[in-house]
């Protein structure tokens, strides 16, 4: 049983003709689009169909018009969906609002799930007399069957006009074709422009399905960002640099990427042959500074006079030196 299907499935590969056409066929009514399946009734009388009994038709309003309405239909329908442990999210602000994407890809795992139950085969329904006890049932019903009733009026109209003007063809020569080919061009072309706007406002919602899911990656980057441990850390600025820029410039890039590059200059530390040359560098040094002190020190007793000398060993003397008392 077809719970969870993936969005490259055949199943949302199905037309809106044939939706439609499933809809009508099975619950009796008259839908021309499937955006007006958006209440959700229509939603709770399939599933009513698919399993007889499950569905508690009474709590169904099929002339619902607020979106507080609209909201109990899928309460209920999610209620079904509890009881048969069905997984599948249903999106209802989305599917309120009326937009056909939405409607048309819910309808379409309708269609996918109530196929995969008893291979879609419907028997012994009786959908008008299931809709009688739903608030607006009735006038769904009665909407259905009079538009039915119109379009054979319509069928039928033109049969009796083309037999009319063969009658009168000998009295007004008013050619048939010709009348018939300059009546049937308007109706030819209305519903060519609303397949066309059709086709318009399901590209305009997979964009704005697009914009919507692109807006919420770099959402998220940005709280990422401001996170406080991180936030003051150069290459968290020149993301937030990449993400603020207001023009569409390539400068923006390279001047993140010069932040970045001069962090990373700044904390590169020193290598350890550098460390070692420099201490030996020193350690050459103070050795040095020590070779010259002593050097310093011979020369000076070397230039001493001996007079000098003799003063010195005399004071070495007076002074008591055990070297001397020897």
């Amino acid at each position: 049983m077809a719970t969870n299907i993936g969005m490259m499935d055949s199943a949302y590969f199905v037309g809106r003709s044939e939706i439609l056409a499933w809809i009508n066929s099975t619950l009796h009514l008259n839908l021309a689009k499937v955006e007006e399946a958006c209440t959700g009734a229509v939603h709770c009388q399939l599933m009513d169909a698919t399993h007889p009994g499950m569905v508690p038709m009474h709590k169904v309003n099929f002339d619902a018009k607020s979106e507080y309405e609209m909201i109990q239909n899928y309460k209920v329908l999610q209620d079904v969906f509890n009881k048969l442990k069905i997984t599948k999210h249903i999106e209802v602000n989305k599917l309120i609002k009326g937009r056909p994407l939405d409607n048309l890809e819910f309808m379409q795992w309708m269609k996918r799930y109530c196929d995969s139950v008893n291979g879609g085969l419907i028997h012994s329904y009786n959908p008008l007399e299931r809709r009688e006890s739903c608030k607006g049932g009735k006038e769904a019903s009665k909407k259905s069957a009079s538009s039915q009733s119109t379009n054979k009026g319509v069928t039928a109209a033109p049969k009796a006009q083309s037999s009319h003007n063969a009658r009168r063809h000998d009295v007004t020569s008013v050619n048939p074709t010709t009348q018939a080919i300059k009546t049937s061009k308007p109706s030819a072309v209305v519903p060519a422009y609303d397949e066309q706007i059709t086709e318009l406002k399901l590209s305009v919602d997979s964009l704005e399905k697009e914009r919507d899911f692109y807006f919420a990656k770099l959402r998220d980057i940005e709280i990422l960002c401001q996170s406080p441990g991180i936030e003051h850390l150069p290459i968290v600025g020149a993301i937030k640099r990449i993400l603020y820029a207001t023009d569409d410039d390539a400068s923006v890039v390279a001047e993140a990427q010069a932040m970045v590059f001069h962090q990373q200059k700044e904390a590169e530390p020193l290598s350890p042959i550098a460390e070692v040359s420099e201490e030996r560098t020193s350690s050459e040094t103070q050795k040095r500074k020590n070779i010259v002190n002593v050097d310093v020190d011979t020369a000076g007793i070397t230039t001493l006079s001996p007079r000098q000398r003799l003063s010195d060993v005399s004071d070495v003397h007076c002074s008591g030196s055990p070297l001397m008392t020897y």
